[in-house]
């Protein structure tokens, strides 16, 4: 057997693991990949981009939450709002005469609703001689989540309203 003997090429000089030269052809464009791809270099740039893109993600969902969070309280202000007006229309007849304070459900539910439209929501209004309740709907346009197909969120709240002859003490 004859020994195994290196020869030099012009032009063909190879680097071994630790960067120590070969003579020889130079390895195969396999062998260059794999070590180009074996090292860490750029995992930095990988690193960063990942987590920007992460953190971008978590504040678009913390931005929307609080998005619906305000429009879940300007619901309810809407109704607890338009509650009160319509129970400040109380049956006049009834409380001059006899001193009972009750609603006037006509009226009551007209101021209502009146004021639902002025606001831009829409809803149900439901009155008794006792109390009057509003169900009031309304959107809220949702910026962050719009590339994700969610343009408006809906929210709807409900509140109850009865007519006082005096101020709370």
């Amino acid at each position: 057997m004859k020994p195994a003997t290196q020869t030099a090429v012009a032009g063909s000089v190879g680097r071994l693991a630790g960067g120590a030269r070969r003579w020889g052809p130079g390895p195969s464009r396999w062998q260059r990949l794999r070590e180009r791809l074996r090292g860490d270099t750029g995992m930095a740039s990988v690193w960063m981009l990942f987590t920007g893109f992460i953190a971008i993600l978590v504040a678009a969902v913390v931005f929307a939450g609080g998005v619906v969070f305000g429009a879940r309280t300007h619901g309810y202000d809407l109704a607890q709002q338009a509650a009160r007006a319509g129970a400040q229309h109380i049956d006049l007849a009834t409380y001059r005469t006899s001193g009972v304070l009750r609603l006037d459900p006509a009226r009551a539910a007209t101021a209502a609703k009146q004021f639902l439209a002025a606001a831009g929501a829409t809803g149900t209004v439901t009155v008794t001689v006792a109390q009057i309740t509003v169900t009031a709907t309304s959107r809220q346009l949702t910026p962050m989540l719009s590339p994700f197909g969610i343009a408006t969120v809906t929210v709807t709240a409900t509140a109850t309203a009865t007519p006082v002859s005096e101020l709370p003490t």
